[in-house]
């Protein structure tokens, strides 16, 4: 008697129906997934499937790239799940060991941008690999000095996306000669050029004192600035080419550090109150609304938010843990309701200084740049 043949899931499930199972599955699985058949490969590895996968995945990845000689990924959800925890090491965008001078200035979609002495940027994926080197020659050949800080307190630093063009964008400020003539240049990846945008600065620009690094959201730039007039945020608009500025809370106390992170997709800022021992974070709920600012009063000296977790917990860093080894990197999590619920300490590879000489927390993607993707299309129909 002939056996029947087992059917595969392709042959019982319509492709409808597998490309939107597909969509919902975390993204640092997605990978191993395009071994399951030739169909499951050309359906992941579609850049418009990354895209769709960007936009209606049930909860974004947000992992925290630490660097220093190494690099590794944490998975901030992950680390609190119990036995599914996994460090990934990952290795650098570079053919050697990483040089000295160089840092992240930026993340966008998935994409990690890294600023490299003297006058080199490279845009990574850690998680597909994919990385392209940007030359920004073209600004020292400007320069009276013939040279430009990279980086530098006098610059701004900035990476994002044009959803209007499909295009992302390196944003670069600058001050020439003695300082006193300021620079805005921005390249498109997806025409390889540099476009001069000076007319777009605001003019009491250079009165300002901003934060180098700036943080994309809603298709614009944000860096922290203070002046005479006090702190705000500097807006950069990528569609419009223009900037703007947003006011902080009235109630904030001066004198402060603050500092400035994303999230659960809104602008947030904090700063440690070393009298009553506690980190203040506002959150504005609203975009660009003044009056959603929203306070946060987490317990402990110093607590270093990264990420909004299930749209209601905070996942930070202690920078001094009171556990041992006092050198491993330790994460908590509080509720909004200022609770402690959670703390993991990381294993030793995970030192507790490579968290402020180099990481970044960004959201993971399989997102090809748009110039790559005639390229990418070429080499699966080649496989």
């Amino acid at each position: 008697m002939e056996e029947k043949k087992q059917k595969s899931i392709n042959e019982i499930l319509p492709v409808e129906l597998i490309q939107r199972i597909l969509l919902r599955i975390p993204v640092k699985h997605l990978g191993r997934l395009k071994c399951v058949s030739k169909l499951w490969y050309s359906l992941i590895s579609d850049p418009h499937f990354a895209e769709s996968h960007l936009h209606l995945s049930l909860a974004p990845t947000h992992a925290c790239l630490k660097y220093s000689t190494e690099a590794y990924i944490v998975h901030l959800e992950e680390v609190f799940n119990g036995d599914n925890y996994e460090l990934k090491e990952v290795s650098f965008p570079f053919k050697t060991k990483p040089p000295p001078g160089f840092g992240v200035v930026g993340s966008c979609r998935g994409f990690v941008l890294f600023c490299r002495r003297p006058h080199l940027f490279v845009v990574w994926n850690p998680l597909t690999g994919f990385s392209k080197r940007i030359s920004c020659s073209c600004i020292v050949d400007r320069s009276k000095r013939r040279s430009v800080k990279l980086p530098g307190d006098s610059n701004l630093y900035g990476f994002g996306h044009d959803a209007s063009r499909d295009d992302y964008l390196v944003v670069v400020g600058w001050l020439d000669g003695g300082g006193n003539c300021q620079h805005l240049d921005c390249l498109s990846l997806t025409t390889n050029s540099w476009i001069n945008l000076d007319v777009a600065l605001l003019k009491p620009l250079g009165s300002m004192w901003c934060r180098p690094r700036g943080l994309f959201l809603n298709g614009s730039i944000h860096w922290l600035f203070s002046s005479l007039e006090g702190e705000g945020l500097l807006i950069f608009d990528l569609k419009e080419r223009s900037f703007s500025k947003i006011s902080l809370p009235e109630q904030l106390i001066t004198g402060r550090n603050h500092r400035f992170v994303i999230l659960g997709g809104c602008l947030a800022f904090y700063s440690h109150d070393y009298f009553e021992h506690k980190t203040d974070i506002w959150v504005m709920k609203e975009y660009k609304v003044q009056s959603s600012w929203t306070l946060y009063a987490i317990p402990g000296l110093k607590f270093d938010p990264l990420c909004l977790s299930n749209g209601s917990d905070i996942i930070g860093v202690d920078p001094f843990p009171a556990s041992i080894p006092v050198e491993s990197l330790k994460l908590v999590k509080y509720n909004i309701r200022e609770e402690l619920l959670q703390h993991f300490t990381c294993p030793p590879r995970l030192r507790h200084h490579a968290y402020y000489y180099g990481s970044c927390t960004y959201t993971e993607s399989l997102l090809v740049l748009p110039s790559d993707s005639k390229h990418k299309d070429k080499k699966k129909n080649d496989i």
